[in-house]
């Protein structure tokens, strides 16, 4: 499944699951498409690829809907996950509740400086060294590194070695698997880093783009 394609899911379900609180019980394909943006053909396409079952007089129920992505796009297992890293970033992300309404749960919280932190949060920190451990353990399989640059990479190769399967970094430098065989690593592990000044960057250059003159990133006057 691409990227893209994987994306359309992942609206689709957060949308249908707004729309069944609104107390509806069937969507159609131009609703869906209209909400985020994409052509009603390519909605219908995507479902039927996907052998979620609609028609176009009586639309697509919600629920159904829902249960099939959900299974698609594995929600309907456990989706546990844990926090290396719990200083600002990590803490707002163990504060988010978007989370438990997705399915999320993060289990745990680690960090260096664990013993000597005020926890305001119900997920448990515990000292970075006993990470390893608790993945085993726990049979976690997903990540987020939220650590300084100068320990990403040791963590990130803790999490590997432990049996992580995802990670999501939030450190500001880019981590790859370092296996010799690079069909392994893709096979071990998939990574997602997200640097958070090169994603403003890219928004001024956009804005930049689509709006000339509108001050970002203009040469300044000779």
């Amino acid at each position: 499944m691409n990227k893209e394609l994987l994306l359309r899911l992942t609206k689709y379900k957060r949308l249908l699951h707004k729309l069944k609180a609104l107390g509806l019980e069937r969507v159609f394909s131009n609703n869906l498409g209209d909400a985020i943006g994409v052509a009603p053909a390519l909605v219908r396409k995507d479902f039927s690829n996907l052998n979620l079952p609609g028609n176009k007089r009586g639309g697509y129920n919600i629920d159904d809907l829902i249960h099939r992505l959900d299974k698609v796009l594995g929600r309907d297992l456990p989706q546990r996950i844990i926090i290396a890293g719990c200083g600002k970033i990590g803490t707002a992300l163990m504060k988010f509740e978007e989370f438990s309404r997705e399915g999320i749960s993060i289990v745990a919280g680690f960090d260096i400086m664990a013993d000597h932190m005020e926890n305001t949060s119900e997920i448990p920190i515990y000292h970075i060294d006993k990470m390893a451990d608790f993945i085993r353990e726990q049979e976690i399989q997903v990540g987020i590194i939220a650590v300084p640059d100068t320990a990403a990479s040791a963590v990130f190769e803790t999490m590997i070695k432990a049996g992580i399967k995802g990670i999501l970094n939030f450190a500001a430098v880019e981590l790859k698997c370092n296996a010799s065989d690079p069909q392994d690593c893709a096979t071990r592990c998939t990574i997602h880093n997200v640097n958070i000044g090169l994603e403003i960057e890219h928004i001024f250059y956009q804005v930049n783009l689509k709006h000339p003159g509108s001050g970002c990133f203009e040469d300044e006057a000779v």
